[in-house]
């Protein structure tokens, strides 16, 4: 196949993107479908689709606040203790970053939360602070462990359980406890699990919007692939694309030829030949809410292997969607792909080649949320979970295949944000009308 025909071939499959059978936001695809195969501005015309979307309002983080304190004493929890990071955000909206000076968010199992943080960063936190007005500062000579026994003394809360959130560092935890005799520290993941884990509407609403924006670079990145691109070269066009589109944060990978057989990358330089499998996982946030979609194209010709093992991670991918129903256990899903692959050849288990990773992850606010997809995982599936469906093959030595859509799961089974492409041929995929849970 020449690069023009090949580009040709890209742009008509852009042009028949659908949702539900409509067309996908053509105006954001307008230099896209540009066919010109020497053209360098495609992705010039690359406009924002995140505006018709809202980010949680503070209403709906009390809301959160509310059902955490109920699940805290249920559990006999009296309070909760968060480091920045997706936590934090998801019930104060405080986005923060992590250092040797102490910024935490308090969460009694009644009344209002409270934030710790230094003298001097103060204005900063309360920028982006969403809920309450409690805001207690340290300065530099003093102790914040000091001040959050005092906001629990405040609370009444002076016995009972203190649980931790599964990030907050060592030094954290064992600073507080230093200052909290008659307490017992404990794990919060029951707490942040069972309010994180299962999302509302307008959290799948976000992350439907995140999806659109990483299948559309998809998109476009795929009609400007040409012959010398390096791997660092689509992985720019990736992260352009993305951010133009509205995506935050985005973060790109692009793996060729014997590259795509190791699912994380490695050191290896690649340069897109004839033939070449271009193996890549990208993503982005629109108000914190993730994507993660891979895809596996090859350029120009795909030899009968390489298209015999993309169908067979095609047909992968299905097998995973029609196991994970309501109740069923997530491990199971991992389980039925493993014994397809094994029919055809691969495994088995986690051997190579085969599928050396688990099946899928949880997703939400973080690329990587419990649960997963993978051996021995009880969990049984609920609506509002969230996961990613992604059983690759790697063959080393020669190439891998990853196909990667996200799906949520509904009181009626699941359903995909992005329907995975049909074949080698078309690989891109849809967007699916996003359907209530």
């Amino acid at each position: 196949m020449s690069k023009r025909t090949f580009l040709k071939a890209s742009g008509a499959s852009i042009a028949t993107l659908s949702i539900a059978g409509q067309t996908l936001t053509s105006s954001a695809l307008a230099a896209t479908t540009n066919n010109q195969p020497d053209n360098q501005s495609q992705g010039s015309a690359l406009k924002s689709i995140t505006d018709t979307v809202t980010g949680i309002t503070p209403a709906e983080r009390f809301e959160r606040i509310a059902k955490a304190q109920k699940l805290m004493q249920q559990l006999n929890i009296s309070a909760l203790i968060l480091e920045p990071g997706a936590a934090m955000d998801y019930f104060s909206g405080i986005q923060w970053r992590r250092s040797e000076r102490l910024t935490a968010v308090i969460v009694p199992r009644d009344g209002k939360i409270s934030v710790v943080c230094p003298f001097f960063e103060a204005p900063s936190v309360r920028e982006s602070l969403a809920v309450g007005d409690d805001i207690r500062v340290w300065q530099e000579h003093e102790s914040p462990f000091v001040l959050i026994k005092q906001i629990l003394k405040d609370s009444g809360l002076n016995k009972g359980k203190i649980a931790f959130e599964n990030s907050v560092r060592y030094f954290v935890m064992s600073g507080v406890m230093a200052q909290l005799s008659n307490l017992q520290h404990v794990s919060a993941e029951p707490v942040t699990l069972g309010c994180r884990m299962y999302k509302n509407q307008h959290e799948l609403e976000l992350m439907h919007k995140a999806n659109e924006v990483t299948l559309l670079a998809y998109a476009n990145v795929f009609a400007q692939l040409k012959i010398g691109m390096s791997q660092s070269d689509v992985k720019s066009l990736m992260h352009t694309a993305q951010g133009q589109l509205g995506g935050k944060g985005a973060w790109n990978m692009a793996l060729f030829n014997q590259a795509s057989a190791y699912p994380h990358g490695t050191k290896q330089k690649q340069i897109l030949t004839e033939g070449s499998v271009v193996l890549m996982d990208c993503g982005c946030n629109v108000h914190g809410y993730q994507s993660d979609i891979s895809r596996t194209f090859v350029f120009g010709e795909a030899t009968k292997r390489q298209r015999e093992v993309w169908q067979t991670v095609r047909q992968g991918q299905e097998i995973a969607f029609e196991q994970a129903k309501i109740g069923t256990q997530a491990g199971l899903v991992d389980d039925a792909v493993r014994e397809f692959y094994q029919s055809k050849g691969f495994g088995p288990g986690y051997k190579l080649p085969g599928l050396s990773h688990r099946t899928g992850h949880g997703i939400g606010m973080e690329g990587h949320e419990s649960v997963n997809f993978v051996h021995g995982e009880t969990e049984r599936l609920k609506p509002g979970m969230c996961f990613s469906n992604e059983p690759g093959i790697y063959i080393q030595g020669e190439f891998g295949v990853r196909l990667e859509d996200c799906i949520y799961m509904t009181k009626n089974g699941p359903q995909w944000f992005t329907m995975p492409p049909a074949s080698l041929d078309n690989p891109i995929g849809q967007l699916i009308k996003l359907q209530t849970i």
